[in-house]
This record gives C-alpha cells, structure tokens and sequence, in this order.
C-alpha cells in the first residue's frame, strides 16, 4: 500500500467515523431537548455531553483524570464540572480511599435520562446495523476489536 493510499484510507475512516460521530450527537441533543427537564439538559455543548457520557461509562473521576481523557487542562474540566454540578448533572463528592481527592459522578437524576439518551443511540446502532446486514456486522465487529487493542495499547 503506497502513502497515498494510506492517507485516502485514514481520510475515509476519518470522514465516515465523523459521520457517525454527527449522528450520535444529533441524537443526543434531540433526546436531551425533548426532555421534561430541559433546564438541565437543555443546551448543552457537544463537549459537555462528551464528558458525561464519558463519566457515565467511567462511573467515578477526578478532576485530574478527566482532564487527561478529554486532552484538556484541569482548569477547564473543573470550570465545565462547575456548570454541570449547577444544572445538577454532575456530583462532587469527597473520595473514601483520599480525602484531598474529590470523584465526580452523574447524579442519579442525570443517570435515568443518560439511561434515555443511550436507549436512543443504540437505536441508531441498531439500524446501521441492519442496514449493513449480518456479514459486514460482523467484519465490522471484527475490525472495531482490532482497533480496540491499538488504542487499548497507547
């Protein structure tokens, strides 16, 4: 495979991994605005959706560590904690194994909304995937664990 070709491959990868990307967020803002509490999911930016979802998946955090998943400094992570601990999304609270260590969660009342929000996007999961049909799923599956080692790797 010559570099071109690498790079015509990495771009579509890039591209259609963005589209699904596009689609995933759409739903997540459509789910979060049909919302009864639209007060506290209204409105939310891509970022701040990115990192409770990525505290959802996680359970617990600490400033320290969300910052490094998201590729921001600790700064910012705690200034967006700060709005999201506002609208009631997110909690604080001291850590049992270290007390100068804070853990951020989702609050209860976020998780069952997430829970809704989630529901929705597997939906979406659902059609790819029967759009697809069973043998590129499964390719599909097959590619998706290899990159998981890659990336498992770094």
């Amino acid at each position: 495979m010559t570099d071109q070709d690498v790079l015509n491959n990495a771009r579509y990868i890039f591209t259609t991994g963005r589209m699904i990307h596009d689609r995933i967020m759409r739903i997540s803002t459509g789910a979060c605005l049909s919302t009864a509490k639209a007060d506290r999911f209204g409105e939310l930016s891509a970022p701040q959706m990115n990192m409770l979802m990525m505290i959802r998946v996680r359970e617990t955090v600490s400033v320290t560590e969300l910052a490094a998943l998201l590729n921001v400094s600790p700064p910012s992570v705690s200034t967006m904690v700060d709005r999201l601990v506002e609208r009631g999304l997110l909690t604080r609270t001291p850590s049992e194994q270290d007390r100068r260590k804070v853990v951020i969660r989702v609050s209860l009342e976020a998780l069952e909304e997430i829970a809704r929000v989630e529901v929705m996007i597997l939906g979406a999961f659902v059609e790819l995937v029967e759009g697809v049909g069973p043998d590129t799923t499964k390719k599909w599956c097959e590619v998706l664990e290899q990159i998981k080692q890659v990336l498992e790797k770094k």
